[in-house]
């Protein structure tokens, strides 16, 4: 099973479309509104494996308060802007998208930012504490950014958004906390990170995927009936990663190291979107489906676009100094 669950996290570009692709074929051939039933268990399983893993040590490590401050700024200043007026321009006419698109820039950094950080030979320890910075950030500002962006074209309950980052979020990470302790207490620490940690994240996918299915399957009719409407949402998607690469790029050279400059690229272009999704299916009901659709298309630019920034590092900010 694990390594069955380790070959679709390696290669998320391919099994994330596979699993659109099943949820398009199986929602157009079968009536499976019944599966509404497994989006919070889904949503929780997605979520509290992560957690189990992230190290909330490290958000104390001193140093870095520059790059951690840029990392902010970006990710809660700028990021979150730029998809509004990009979703306000382009999807004018169907505000269910702007909010997916809006809501995928409101949860910066997760796993993925601490990894590609580490295949590019950036700072990992710079990484962690975005990783785990943003995700409160995010999880506290992001009902207020709903409401005050969007709360004018789409009925948003403060509340109830507010109940499900509760859910989704905070009792996952205090969940997760809990779980590592037990596990270091009974296993000991070295057992723990060889055996236990690799394992959480590859069970995350399992919820990742699930929910990508679900959403398509509850879509399909719709889609089938207009295929256009997928590339109708990947143009914008396209349009934000490639601005958000740049400026990010652009500061992580002007102001910070080598080390640095990567984690701040990654720590600001990874969005949480694992946690988006279970954001728009648990928040808003029966519009639901309609914007994690677009929340799961953005899977396949981000991966993407990481895999690729990674091979043109080098060029970007310079080979890595080896110190003998």
């Amino acid at each position: 099973m694990w390594k069955i669950l380790n070959f679709f996290q390696k290669n998320l570009i391919w099994s994330i479309p596979g699993f659109m692709i099943l949820g398009l074929v199986f929602g157009s051939a079968f009536s499976l509104q019944f599966l509404k039933l497994w989006i919070i268990p889904l949503t929780f399983f997605m979520v509290y494996p992560m957690m189990v893993s992230m190290n909330m040590k490290e958000l104390f490590n001193k140093g870095g308060n520059k790059v951690q401050i840029a990392t902010i700024i970006i990710n809660f200043g700028v990021i979150p802007f730029i998809g509004y007026f990009i979703g306000k321009f382009i999807f004018s006419d169907t505000p269910l998208a702007a909010v997916g698109l809006l809501l995928a820039c409101l949860l910066p950094t997760s796993g993925m930012t601490i990894s590609w950080t580490g295949f590019a030979k950036g700072n990992v320890s710079e990484a962690v504490k975005m990783t785990i910075i943003g995700l409160i950030i995010g999880a506290l500002a992001t009902p207020l950014y709903l409401k005050l962006l969007m709360g004018t074209v789409i009925s948003i309950s403060l509340s109830k958004i507010f109940s499900q980052i509760i859910f989704i979020i905070f009792i996952p990470l205090i969940a997760g906390y809990l779980t590592q302790l037990f596990l270091k207490n009974k296993f000991g620490n070295e057992i723990y990170e060889k055996k236990y940690k690799p394992r959480f994240p590859l069970l995350s996918t399992v919820g990742v995927l699930g929910v990508v299915f679900v959403s398509m399957a509850l879509k399909a009719k719709t889609i089938l009936a207009d295929p256009m409407v997928l590339l109708y949402y990947l143009f914008p998607l396209i349009i934000l990663y490639s601005i958000n690469f740049f400026v990010s790029t652009v500061i992580g050279k002007m102001f910070f190291t080598r080390e640095n400059g990567i984690a701040l690229v990654y720590g600001t272009v990874m969005r949480n979107l694992s946690i988006a999704l279970a954001i728009a299916m648990g928040v808003f009901g029966e519009q639901g489906s309609e914007i994690a659709l677009i929340i799961a298309l953005a899977y396949i630019i981000q991966v993407q676009s990481a895999a690729w920034y990674v091979k043109f590092t080098d060029q970007i900010f310079g080979k890595r100094e080896i110190i003998e």
